[in-house]
């Protein structure tokens, strides 16, 4: 592979080139998938100047093979199972039911640590900007359009940084938009497309939502 990004700074400040026409919009909200995500949505968010906040999904690792995704869970009662993985892995109900129960207290772990004392923007009739570094399957950033779409969103926008061809051919059909940096053929994992990819933590995750608050929407 030729062609990398530096790291998840740069992906956002070059994702938010491309999204000039969504800036100084009051009916405009960045949100970025925990935890890659948010670094890139701060800075689309902070070039837009448009506020941004966090949209949680979790994976759903197929038992023995935790980095394939059998699908995802996101905020919003949101649950998407790939029937195709469960029937090549003959995965049980009960198999399923457990990786969705631990996501799902996951999921709610994550929701009361990254809004501890405020409640989630209102998505309703905005157009939203969801954020990740990269897509490999497309599970979680379908389920976060779902959960997006359900919460009365009038137009979703997806900003990642790599892809699979395949996946973003997918997703261009179920978002209203979508811009990607970086897309290949061969595609195994969203890594090997930054210089820098570092694991990042829930509190870089709240660093980054402090740091937007004054910024990008005048909180205290």
């Amino acid at each position: 592979m030729s062609e990398t990004l530096h790291n998840r700074q740069v992906a956002g400040r070059l994702l938010a080139l491309k999204l000039l026409a969504y800036a100084d919009r009051s009916d405009v909200l960045v949100l970025g998938l925990p935890r890659g995500g948010v670094p890139v949505a701060y800075e689309i968010a902070k070039t837009l100047r448009v506020p941004m906040d966090v949209f949680i999904v979790r994976k759903l690792g197929v038992p023995g093979y935790e980095e394939l995704a059998m699908g995802a869970v996101a905020t919003g009662a949101v649950e998407i199972i790939d029937p195709d993985v469960v029937e090549e892995f003959r995965l049980s109900e009960r198999e399923i039911s457990s990786v969705v129960k631990a996501e799902k207290e996951e999921l709610r772990r994550r929701e009361s640590v990254f809004h501890p004392s405020r409640a989630a923007f209102d998505i309703q009739n905005k157009a939203v900007i969801l954020t990740d570094d990269g897509i490999a399957t497309g599970s979680t950033m379908r389920a976060a359009i779902e959960g997006v779409r359900r919460a009365g969103a009038a137009r979703i926008i997806l900003a990642v940084g790599a892809a699979p061809l395949s996946t973003y051919l997918v997703l261009r059909g179920e978002a209203d938009e979508v811009v990607c940096l970086l897309t290949a053929r061969d595609f195994r994992a969203v890594g090997e497309f930054y210089d820098e990819f570092p694991q990042l933590s829930d509190d870089d995750v709240r660093r980054l939502l402090e740091e937007a608050k004054p910024q990008m929407y005048g909180a205290a």
